[in-house]
């Protein structure tokens, strides 16, 4: 399930630019995930772990990729990690709750992510509430942000 929490959190990550510089692994550029979301969010292709062709910028780095990109890469990956998904934009949101069909996933915001017209299940660990529509989680985000 995907947990939110809205505003300060003490122990989050914000700076998800630096950490992921400082973190992350060949193989989360490579691995199916790692390809998915770079091509999906980015619309660039995987070369190899270490060139990424993007239609914009040509062949960049992994430190060249989006901070959605990132940010999906690392709550993917970094699993004791709660990390500011504010970093992303609504493109995410269907990731973020792929992330967290298998396992519990936290995340912190400073805003509300449009997570579709769909119903999903998150819970807002402000209140401990859990929400099924974007109704619901505006409603219940309003007191925090």
């Amino acid at each position: 399930m995907l947990n939110v929490y809205f505003g300060d959190m003490p122990g989050a990550i914000y700076n998800t630019a630096v950490y992921f510089k400082n973190t992350y692994r060949d193989e989360w550029i490579t691995d199916d995930f790692g390809r998915s979301v770079i091509r999906d969010i980015d619309s660039s292709e995987v070369l190899s772990a270490q060139v990424i062709e993007s239609p914009v910028l040509g062949s960049i780095t992994p430190l060249m990729l989006s901070g959605g990109v990132k940010t999906l890469l690392l709550v993917k990956h970094m699993r004791s990690q709660v990390f500011n998904a504010s970093t992303c934009g609504d493109n995410c949101a269907r990731w973020l709750l792929n992330i967290a069909q298998d396992r519990k996933v936290t995340v912190n915001l400073y805003h509300v992510m449009d997570f579709g017209e769909e119903e999903f299940k998150i819970r807002v660990l402000n209140s401990g509430k859990t929400v099924h529509t974007m109704t619901e989680l505006i409603q219940e985000s309003a007191e925090y942000l």
